[in-house]
């Protein structure tokens, strides 16, 4: 669980932190219209967290499996941020790239509530300590992100290095997500 919020951290902190810089300094964009594009970006995530949360409850209702509403809007939330995020690597459009970059994070937000979901699911007389433990990996995913990513633009003059970093991390967040348990309280032992 500390392993996919990192990796869903890291594409987060990537929105958050280079973003406006993508559209100022790939498409030449003047300050307020790279903001402007941004925004548009970042008002899809808003509709992503809602919509995650709002889809994974109703999954819940439907099927009554914990397993499915949770891991399964967390696992299309990978692969779709995934997904979107391809074409802004491989066609230099600046239309294409707004688009997808707010298709990419409306899906990487999907995965915030159902992620809280889990922590508090599988350990639900310890609900602190696992979200604490979850979102530990989002913070070491806040500490390295912005500076990895910086760090390979600046190194390659380009940014088609770090995206493909974060698309490897969100397949790698999709597999890992797979995995997770939420039916499965943890029991301690004594």
């Amino acid at each position: 669980m500390t392993v996919v919020d990192f990796c869903y951290g890291w594409t987060l902190w990537l929105f958050l932190s280079w973003i406006p810089a993508f559209f100022f300094e790939n498409y030449h964009l003047n300050l307020q219209a790279s903001a402007m594009f941004s925004a548009g970006v970042l008002f899809a995530g808003v509709v992503g967290d809602t919509a995650g949360g709002v889809i994974s409850d109703r999954l819940l209702r439907r099927t009554g499996s914990l397993a499915t509403a949770r891991r399964s809007v967390i696992v299309a939330g990978f692969v779709g941020a995934l997904i979107f995020l391809v074409p802004v690597v491989l066609i230099h459009d600046l239309t294409v790239a707004a688009v997808c970059l707010s298709l990419a994070f409306f899906f990487a937000e999907l995965i915030v509530a159902p992620i809280w979901s889990v922590a508090m699911g599988m350990a639900p007389q310890y609900a602190g300590t696992a979200s604490g433990m979850m979102n530990f990996g989002f913070g070491v995913a806040g500490l390295v992100s912005p500076v990895s990513f910086g760090y390979l633009v600046d190194r390659t003059g380009s940014w088609v290095v770090p995206f493909v970093g974060s698309i490897a991390l969100l397949l790698a967040g999709a597999v890992l997500a797979a995995r997770l348990r939420p039916d499965r309280a943890f029991v301690e032992v004594a």
